[in-house]
């Protein structure tokens, strides 16, 4: 039967090994001391046919006599434990109402599994209170500190000047021992090694040393009581206050790495994060609101998981996945693990391998539409690092991180997903960069060639895990999207040594990424994406838009820096997808009707709203380059574009034709240009005319001027007299 087969390792498997070691502790005795391990499987085997596994054990090994003088009720759990097949076998949960623990049961508290972190059950559920609420607040004088978790005490310490290593040195647990005394007296040619004495380092030592906190409590005598205990409600400053004057505030201006370093400012902002994060996910868009600060390294991973919206049973979800049973992908796997990050003490550890194997095994498991490719692994890095002690809280993470930034990269034939994504990037390039988009086709030094890796990882292949800590604390409040315009910050760090070299000195840089300052290229990065008009970046292979029965909640809920473009709502003015070929052949992004009408401040009923806040300035953001012929552009045009009809905008030398318009086409160079027109060839054309001549951030308008006719947004000019 198909329900016999055999079930992977799980709970059920603890209950026989239970039965098991109760049964020799019946006994006095070890099971199949006499067998090798071949012989015990053949053994454990012949009991699928016999109906007392008990009885047939106890003969095996000459004690039936005291099995039978135990207990009735004993007798009966060790056939409960021992049952052959794991699906008649009880779960510990049945198990434990058994009756031999009916009467030691009432003795203990039953466990109430506390609500983890990301569970939309009620926290306060269990929660009592004394009578005299008082109780609670016994000692005015308290030790705010001692109130804190050893883990955050401790990372506290380590930044106020605290070394572990210096402490065990000095209570002489660690001893140094000379290279020379570590040479072993005897060698085989195979390496086996005989005569050096065993590391003290491997060996177990239950010496306490207690670590004073003096210095760490002098760091934050400055830091009144109130803290301890920021108030969420109030209508405060993003900063948390303090009583040390404006050092605080003075911090919060200061470069993100000595801020990472600094020890009152870390307290503030770890007790800040712990409070929001507890009130997860009621509080989320306060959490989103102080990541945009910056995120305390100790809160990092718990931070991310809910920039991420990991919500749910994430350890029950994570458990009942099988990830011991051998599947094709563990051959792969394998391989990369051990070249994977491995310049970190953790990662390289064999626990790290150990929780990588599992954390990508589930993951390959749990998406059977999807594959693994190499890369995984380094995406993986990052979370598994941040949540080493929680496996299942690294996969969570990583499960919802990938449909967000990688929706259908990892399927079998991700060829057309990838092609589209780099096209895009390409368009990027174009739109920030012309000088450098133009001389990376000339010498064809197309992304093909360096950003595939790029995009995969999300960069976790070509940084190192500190760099990607800051990097990923940005890209997690970013849409899709925002991995194009990191992309693009990494090439304009390399500019000058792009434009100065051809395709082969171009490949070798890329070969060995030269250092890049990731502070720059996040501050790059963020100012590329607020240059880039929405829906520029649009791809039909996005994630498509969950379904939301309140639409009026979608765009309240979600920060508009991380809103999708493909959320709803999709009106008539939004972009339509095209055939891969046609965006191959151009140059520049197009943009929805939307985004015209919203960065020319036209108002609209009905259409679209966006939520991005109007800046009062008179200056135009935009120019809008209308090339139809003279007579189409007079019977109705956008309002303050400007004509230049295609048939005569340039010369044989590629050079604009002087014109009336062509002086205001040349001083909004740096300003976004929408290319508008009839024909799609004639406005793709005109705008890589514009690009070989070095514009930036041109754009064309998807759809044309059709787009915008039914929106009566169009003016007539009014006759002359």
């Amino acid at each position: 039967m198909s329900s016999e087969k055999p079930l992977p390792s799980g709970p059920k498997s603890d209950v026989w090994s239970l039965g098991i070691v109760l049964f020799e502790l019946c006994v006095g005795r070890k099971l199949f001391q006499s067998l090798d391990i071949s012989e015990r499987l053949k053994f454990v085997l012949t009991l699928d046919c016999v109906d007392d596994t008990v009885i047939v054990l106890a003969e095996e090994h000459g004690c039936l006599d005291i099995i039978k003088e135990l207990p009735e009720n004993v007798i009966d759990l060790l056939k409960k434990c021992l049952t052959f097949h794991p699906t008649k076998r009880p779960t510990p949960t049945e198990l434990m109402k058994d009756e031999v623990f009916s009467e030691v049961s009432p003795l203990y508290t039953p466990f109430i599994e506390p609500a983890s972190l990301f569970s939309s059950s009620l926290r306060c559920a269990d929660l009592t209170l004394p009578e005299d609420i008082s109780q609670l607040y016994k000692d005015i004088s308290s030790d705010y500190l001692a109130e804190r978790s050893i883990e955050e005490v401790y990372y506290l310490w380590c930044l106020a000047g605290g070394d572990l290593e210096k402490e065990l040195v000095n209570k002489e647990i660690i001893r140094s021992k000379p290279p020379i005394c570590t040479l072993p007296n005897f060698l085989f040619e195979d390496g086996e090694s005989f005569g050096q004495g065993r590391d003290r380092s491997s060996l177990l030592d239950d010496t306490t040393v207690t670590l004073s906190l003096c210095q760490l409590r002098n760091r934050l005598k400055d830091v009144g009581g109130e803290a301890f205990y920021p108030l969420l409600e109030d209508d405060q400053s993003n900063l948390p206050h303090s009583n040390s004057n404006n050092e605080l505030s003075a911090a919060a201006t200061l470069p993100l790495i000595i801020r990472e370093r600094d020890t009152e400012y870390q307290l503030n902002r770890i007790i800040l994060f712990d409070r929001l994060l507890k009130a997860y996910p009621y509080k989320k868009n306060q959490i989103w609101k102080e990541a945009r600060i910056d995120i305390p390294p100790l809160m990092r991973g718990l931070t991310w998981a809910a920039l991420l919206g990991v919500e749910g049973a994430i350890h029950a979800k994570y458990d009942a996945i099988d990830k011991d049973t051998p599947i094709p992908t563990d051959r792969q796997i394998e391989v990369d693990i051990p070249r994977c990050h491995q310049y970190d003490e953790l990662l390289s550890s064999p626990e790290g391998h150990a929780k990588f194997r599992r954390v990508l095994k589930a993951w390959v498991v749990s998406h059977p539409d999807l594959v693994y490719w190499q890369g995984l692994d380094s995406l993986c890095a990052p979370f598994l690092y941040l949540n080493f002690n929680n496996e299942a809280l690294a996969y969570a993470c990583m499960s919802a991180f990938i449909p967000k930034y990688l929706y259908n990269f990892f399927l079998k034939d991700n060829s057309h997903v990838i092609q589209e994504y780099l096209t895009v990037f390409s368009q990027m390039i174009a739109f920030h960069d012309p000088e450098l988009s133009n001389h990376l086709n000339e010498i064809g030094f197309i992304p093909d060639l360096y950003a595939i890796p790029w995009f995969l990882t999300m960069f976790t292949h070509v940084f190192p895990l500190h760099k990607i800590f800051h990097l990923w604390d940005t890209l997690l409040l970013g849409n899709s999207s925002f991995p194009f315009c990191i992309g693009v910050a990494i090439l304009q760090q390399l500019r000058d040594r792009l434009l100065a070299n051809g395709f082969n000195e171009c490949i070798l840089l890329f070969s060995d990424l030269p250092e890049i300052d990731i502070e720059r290229c996040v501050r790059e990065s963020i100012n590329l994406f607020c240059w880039t008009p929405k829906s520029a970046t649009y791809r039909q292979h996005a994630q498509p838009p969950k379904p939301n029965s309140d639409s009026s909640g979608v765009r309240s809920s979600t920060p508009y820096f991380s809103a999708e473009y493909t959320e709803p709502p999709k009106t008539d003015l939004s972009r339509d997808s095209i055939p891969l070929n046609d965006l191959k052949s151009e140059v520049s992004p197009r943009i929805s009707a939307e985004d015209l009408i919203d960065l020319c401040e036209l108002t609209v009923t009905g259409h679209f709203k966006t939520p991005t806040k109007k800046t009062k300035s008179s200056k135009p953001k935009l120019l809008v380059v209308d090339i139809r012929n003279s007579e189409d552009f007079i019977r109705g045009h956008i309002s303050g574009s400007i004509n230049i009809p295609f048939s005569a905008a340039f010369t044989t030398e590629g050079e604009l034709t002087p014109g009336p318009y062509t002086t205001m086409l040349q001083n909004f160079k740096g300003k976004v240009i929408v290319i508008v027109g009839h024909v799609a060839k004639h406005t793709a054309e005109f705008a890589a005319h514009l690009v070989k001549m070095k514009y930036p951030r041109v754009c064309i308008l998807d759809g044309g001027v059709n787009k915008i006719k039914p929106t009566g947004l169009l003016t007539v000019p009014s006759p002359q007299i």
